[in-house]
């Protein structure tokens, strides 16, 4: 945001404020078009050629961005063309996701793209400084066997539940058994590393804004569907995430689905109890489908095509269908973006999630092109974690040398 300065009945942005504005405009402008020309990182963001070339010189100096020349097919009369691009060769972003019974690390470029992932199991139960201490240990290791001598900007933290970023806190992760659980001072001191936290749906709505395949309309506004074991939303307008007082913003695991699933509140039908993952498995063991309930053996019978698993799937898209036809009427966005892993790896399930929309929204009109997949497909997790630092790196270039 442009920093401010009171002159008597106006406002107006410091210099300090326009440089750093200027300076994520000029790096987003590179990221979305580079290898790109000067003149058009200008036409884009509508500084002059002198304000973009100093700035593309201060993201270079801080290893942001690098000349790409391109490979000569003819001679040219006059100054040659040289555009500029993201520099992906000396820095890499961290990222942790947490989920119930895993951990996901990832190592990204400064495009976004997923260098290396790993899943660490932790069982269920375990308390979270064990946890903790566990993953600092092997994201210690990840980090020095991956890193390729490129520069780590941090590690970013994302999980499911309640989720401060303000105090890199997770205030409340029911499945986990966490309350106020400091996981950003805890990372931070055993890895030496700024360490930030964000919700997993706060962290995804970002990186499709930044990187996804629907950016443009994801800009403008969003809401973001993530739908595990943990069922929570993210709503963005104006390109802005919404966190809300405390950052409690996002909690969609009441909405009423029209199920007779029982809920811990007491309730029946509420969206999580009906379709998480754990529900899912409890009900292909109560139907004599699997011996043990494991949602990665739902999935893997999806994958064969097993008539019980794809008709447990369709009900359960049907139900996140309702779902979001309530948060389409109520938010109206530009784009729902679902992250659900059967949609992710079946887009064909999609048709039962539209199908749902067209019934009961009264105000979408085109389920097809107002709900869609997430970008990210199977690998949303570590994207999700990534992005954490990932998008900070961009709405704030000029804060690079404080965190490293």
């Amino acid at each position: 945001m442009t920093a401010l300065l009171s002159t008597g009945q106006q406002t107006t942005p410091t210099d300090d404020g326009r440089r750093a504005t200027n300076a994520a405009a000029v790096l987003r402008a590179v990221l979305d078009r580079g290898p790109v020309a000067r003149s058009t990182v200008g036409q884009v963001t509508g500084l002059s050629a002198a304000a973009v070339s100093r700035q593309l010189a201060e993201l270079a100096d801080l290893g942001l961005v690098r000349d790409r020349p391109l490979r000569a097919t003819r001679s040219v009369v006059g100054r040659p063309h040289v555009p500029v691009d993201v520099d992906t060769r000396r820095h890499v972003v961290a990222g942790i996701h947490i989920a119930v019974l895993h951990a996901t690390l990832v190592l990204m470029d400064l495009r976004g793209r997923v260098l290396v992932e790993e899943r660490v199991p932790h069982p269920a139960g375990r308390p979270a400084a064990e946890v903790l201490a566990g993953l600092a240990a092997r994201m210690a290791a990840f980090l020095a066997e991956h890193a390729e001598g490129r520069r780590p900007l941090g590690v970013g933290v994302a999980t499911g539940g309640w989720v401060d970023p303000g105090r890199r806190v997770v205030v409340r992760h029911a499945q986990l058994g966490w309350l106020d659980v400091p996981v950003g001072a805890v990372l931070e001191q055993a890895l030496g590393l700024p360490v930030s936290v964000e919700s997993h749906a706060r962290a995804l709505a970002r990186a499709e804004q930044l990187i996804g395949q629907e950016r443009g309309r994801a800009r403008t506004s969003l809401v973001h569907l993530f739908v595990g074991n943990v069922v929570d939303a993210a709503i963005a307008t104006c390109g802005a995430v919404h966190q809300g007082p405390g950052a409690a913003a996002g909690d969609v695991s009441h909405l009423p689905v029209g199920a007779s699933t029982p809920c811990p509140c007491g309730r029946t039908g509420c969206f999580e109890a009906t379709v998480a993952e754990r529900t899912l498995a409890r009900r292909a063991v109560a139907d004599g489908r699997l011996a043990v309930p494991r949602f990665s053996d739902v999935l893997a019978a999806l994958d064969a095509g097993e008539r019980w698993a794809v008709d447990l799937f369709r009900e359960r898209a049907r139900s996140v269908g309702r779902a979001a036809a309530l948060l389409l009427d109520v938010i109206n966005p530009e784009i729902l973006v679902l992250c659900e892993a059967a949609t992710a790896r079946h887009p064909e399930l999609l048709a039962d999630v539209h199908d749902e929309v067209a019934r009961r929204s009264h105000v979408c009109t085109d389920p097809e092109r107002a709900v869609v997949a997430g970008s990210f497909g199977t690998r949303a997790l570590g994207v999700a974690a990534g992005s954490v630092v990932l998008h900070e790196t961009y709405a704030r270039p000029l804060d690079l040398p404080a965190r490293i």
